[in-house]
């Protein structure tokens, strides 16, 4: 009973981050009006007009890669756990997995394109696909790790 309550805890410490991220994410990218007009160094205008629905997408976009950072955290911290316990080499590969999918979520984060100075545009939706993708990927990991 007592490893239940403990998994059903985990879980919900897990969610509570999930959502605080996302929420601190969307207020953060929405606020400073990051897409397309915000940057640090002058830059000449587009040549054509930027639709006003691609900030929407890159602020989904930056949502879903903060919370895909958040979750490849929670995985190398939990595989660390398990390769503590066991040191199987298994989990080793998990553990380069998880350090794998965290590279890619910041180096397709927009907020840090953005804070290297870029801006992103022009992909639209499209931009958000790669994010969602690797979100479900990162979900049934994470799934697969808490029910095991």
């Amino acid at each position: 009973m007592n490893s239940r309550m403990s998994k059903y805890l985990k879980i919900s410490v897990i969610l509570a981050i999930l959502v605080v991220v996302a929420v601190l994410t969307a207020i953060w990218a929405t606020s400073t009006s990051l897409f397309p007009r915000f940057s640090w160094r002058p830059r000449p205008p587009p040549q054509y007009e930027i639709p006003g629905d691609i900030e929407f997408f890159y602020t989904v976009n930056a949502v879903v890669s903060t919370i895909n950072v958040t979750l490849a955290i929670i995985l190398f911290a939990l595989y660390a756990g398990i390769y503590r316990k066991t040191r199987s080499e298994f989990t080793i590969g998990l553990i380069v997995f998880s350090v794998v999918f965290l590279l890619n979520a910041l180096a397709s984060n927009p907020l840090l394109v953005w804070a290297f100075g870029f801006q992103p545009y022009g992909l639209g939706p499209f931009a958000l696909l790669p994010g969602l993708f690797t979100f479900g990927a990162l979900v049934v990991l994470l799934y697969l790790s808490l029910r095991y």
